[in-house]
């Protein structure tokens, strides 16, 4: 009696203040364990993102106690005579309001601290099992509990993101992708079975075995075929350590030489490979010396001028090897970072021998600037939660609730040092920026069986993430803010206008980009971007959510609600 009338309360306000169209007793039949609230704290935390480059406020938000809620608030819009529109919004990490809906409620499925606020029960923590390595995690679980929780075993998720603080779900609808996809491909294709609540309102459990059309679509599907609460997730034996190596080019052909070099090596044994790989380009020394500025020693600043080639540009190569520590003992993290000659030595601290060993057999072929080795040796989960060390000093300095402007790019191999010359060192020039500019390569090739046991090659194809044609592309991701600091190259208008100049370049170009975590405003953008993926893509959408109810922010469809005439449009 007492949720039912705080719902009829809560209805009430949405039809006086918003003027909510559903017919409210549609909503007072959902019966949820959980919390649908017009607080105006709460619709105003869900009207923004990450981005803040929109704001569009919901009708209301709901907070569920279980993926049962979420059934019936999806159930109750798919059969309402009226309609109304559902988001579902785990850590509101988006860019350009993917998450968000004016017409309908949206879900926060990574309540937070939101949820002790409001009193509700948390939901299971994530389960794992060690025999059969896996967790079992709800789909608004973030990635830095799921780590935490799976460490406790000694196992860990294979596939990250660079920043722990997402949701599983909302990393899954999308792609997962990090230094360590091409070892073991993104997060979409280390998991090995999904619940989803689908655009009918259905909770259905999907795999390779089991609905896998639903299992499939839903990878990397943009949150457009259902709301993912429950994932199973690969896991491994988690490492102790990690040993954390920078080292600058001033070529860009021989930075990706080498990159390309070390991610064609994932099929060997473990001690012939690296685990990571990564990169980002240096356009200015502001960059080097702040960005994550802790890696680099306050006393061998970088200067560019003094070892830049062509173009002023520099290229920095990011790789680690995974240790354990052959015995006890801890490392005095303020003696952890040195500033190397060519040789890899221990830096004291208890790395094994044989793992510098390895590491410089490794670097043995790579060709960068000898007098440019960095390198520190941290805990495994420091590595993997590095970002969030630099969310704090930007938090710290006001610098983080900016808007970022983020745009990511795959990019052909084949087509990068026309990038390089066009963007680099054309429209980037010498630019002060305001982030970091990642660039490093994955591989769509199958796997060796020697690798590891894996459901199927890195890029499923059978999944809706979308890759370029060829066999390795790259990720270039520049990940600026705005800052309103009075300089002109770092206001929000002058990187958006720059962001639309990159894309005009490479089509002018004829450098065919596929836009990761993309955003598009037209029906035709978007079957361009999903191309020979495009029917597939939407007969799945008729198929799962044929109202096109679920995830509207991403502007690929419309609401089709019935008509006058008792049809339903499918645009």
């Amino acid at each position: 009696m007492t949720t039912k009338l705080l719902l009829t309360f809560a209805i009430c306000r949405l039809i006086v203040t918003v003027g909510l169209t559903v017919d409210p007793s549609e909503l007072l039949l959902l019966g949820v364990d959980g919390q649908l609230s017009v607080d105006p704290f709460e619709v105003e935390t869900a009207s923004l993102d990450f981005g803040l480059l929109t704001r569009v406020e919901p009708m209301a938000v709901l907070h569920p106690g279980s993926a049962d809620d979420i059934a019936r608030l999806v159930r109750a819009a798919y059969i309402s005579s009226h309609g109304f529109t559902v988001s579902a919004r785990g850590h509101g990490h988006s860019i350009n309001g993917q998450a968000q809906t004016s017409n309908g409620v949206v879900i926060e499925m990574s309540g937070g601290s939101r949820v002790s606020r409001l009193g509700l029960r948390k939901l299971d923590k994530p389960q794992v099992s060690v025999k059969e390595k896996h967790v079992e995690v709800w789909g608004g679980e973030l990635w830095i509990d799921v780590l935490r929780s799976t460490l406790e075993h000694g196992l860990a998720p294979k596939s990250w993101t660079d920043y722990l603080y997402l949701s599983v779900g909302g990393t899954l609808s999308n792609g997962g992708i990090s230094g360590q996809a091409f070892n073991h491909g993104p997060q979409i294709s280390n998991v090995y079975e999904l619940d989803v609540v689908t655009g009918k309102g259905e909770i259905l459990t999907c795999s390779e075995e089991k609905n896998s059309d639903l299992f499939h679509a839903v990878l990397g599907g943009l949150g457009q075929f259902g709301i993912i609460t429950r994932a199973r997730i690969a896991l491994e034996p988690a490492p102790q350590r990690v040993r954390w190596i920078r080292v600058l080019y001033s070529n860009f052909s021989t930075f990706t030489r080498d990159q390309e070099h070390l991610i064609s090596l994932h099929g060997n044994p473990t001690s012939r490979k690296f685990d990571y790989v990564e990169g980002f380009v240096i356009v200015d020394e502001g960059l080097i010396n702040n960005w994550r500025s802790s890696f680099f020693s306050p006393r061998n600043p970088v200067k560019i001028s003094s070892i830049a080639g062509n173009g002023g540009v520099l290229y920095c190569l990011e790789i680690t090897k995974n240790y354990d520590e052959s015995t006890a003992g801890t490392i005095d993290q303020s003696r952890s970072l040195s500033f190397f000659p060519p040789r890899l030595e221990p830096v004291n601290h208890n790395v094994p021998s044989q793992s510098v060993q390895e590491v410089e057999a490794l670097m043995k072929g790579l060709n960068f600037i000898p007098s440019s080795v960095f390198t520190t040796d941290l805990p495994y989960i420091d590595f993997l939660d590095r970002v969030h060390k630099a969310e704090l000093k930007l938090r710290a300095k006001g610098l983080w609730e900016v808007p970022h402007p983020w745009l990511n790019l795959f990019v052909p191999k084949s087509r990068m040092a026309d990038l390089d010359r066009g963007v680099f060192k054309g429209i980037l020039g010498n630019n002060k920026t305001s982030g970091p500019i990642l660039i490093y390569p994955m591989n769509k090739s199958k796997f060796s069986c020697q690798a590891i046991f894996f459901m199927g090659p890195p890029w499923d194809q059978r999944s809706s993430a979308v890759t370029p044609d060829e066999d390795v592309f790259y990720l270039v991701a520049l990940l600026r803010s705005a800052l309103d600091n009075g300089e002109e190259t770092q206001s929000l208008e002058y990187l958006t206008n720059q962001n639309h100049k990159i894309l005009r370049f490479c089509d002018d170009a004829g450098i065919k980009v596929k836009q990761y975590l993309p955003h598009y405003t037209t029906q035709e953008e978007w079957m361009d971007h999903f191309g020979d993926k495009w029917d597939q893509f939407y007969r799945r959408k008729m198929e799962f959510d044929p109202r096109h109810l679920l995830a509207t922010g991403q502007r690929i469809f419309n609401p089709s609600f019935t008509s006058s005439s008792g049809t339903v449009s499918p645009w």
